[in-house]
């Protein structure tokens, strides 16, 4: 997770969580979350809710906050329990459904994809893929600076004009793409 979350959300998974008690599964979820504080991690977080919003979704979107880490079971068999067909797992003990709130943080993690996929999609463009690109750019202005080394010693040595065109323009492409990744995360700095 430490690699990963300067590239991609994260949003924090419990899997086979029908093999945990609920005891386990709040005690293990705020371990999860002490470990991803303690090791800095930065994990996706739900947009703050306006002020001017009703207060189903306001309380919609608490429990979606409170649900995280979401603890989750699968199925892709339907079963008969309380005379209907649902996905679920026949156990010993009972019947876990999986799309049950008592059972399964499945229809949360659900809602909260549906719900949020435009600020998803808009976390990944403005924010992870402009690190990434920074990135890179850093790594093409090192790579230059080693390239312009090379010419001037070859240009000691008697040639290396051509070299020095390109490498000057580069450059110069460099410096723009560099301003304009300037002005956009003050943009972003700006809308957050």
């Amino acid at each position: 997770m430490k690699q990963l979350h300067q590239k991609v959300n994260i949003v924090p998974i419990i899997a086979k969580a029908d093999v945990l008690t609920k005891t386990e599964v709040t005690q293990l979820k705020k371990r999860i979350l002490e470990e991803i504080k303690l090791n800095g991690i930065k994990i996706y977080t739900l947009p703050e809710v306006d002020e001017d919003e009703d207060e189903s979704y306001k309380e919609e979107v608490r429990q979606l906050k409170a649900a995280m880490p979401f603890a989750v079971s699968g199925s892709t068999t339907f079963i008969e329990a309380k005379g209907r067909k649902v996905r679920g797992r026949v156990y010993p003990w009972g019947v876990i459904e999986i799309e049950n709130p008592e059972h399964s943080d499945f229809v949360k993690l659900r809602t909260m994809l549906i719900a949020h996929m435009q600020d998803l999609q808009e976390v990944t463009g403005e924010v992870h893929y402009e690190n990434y690109r920074l990135q890179k750019l850093a790594a093409e202005a090192k790579a230059g600076a080693k390239a312009e080394l090379l010419i001037d010693s070859s240009n000691a040595r008697g040639g290396g004009d051509d070299m020095k065109r390109i490498l000057e323009e580069k450059e110069a492409e460099l410096r723009k793409m560099q301003e304009l990744m300037a002005k956009m995360q003050a943009e972003i700095q700006h809308k957050n």
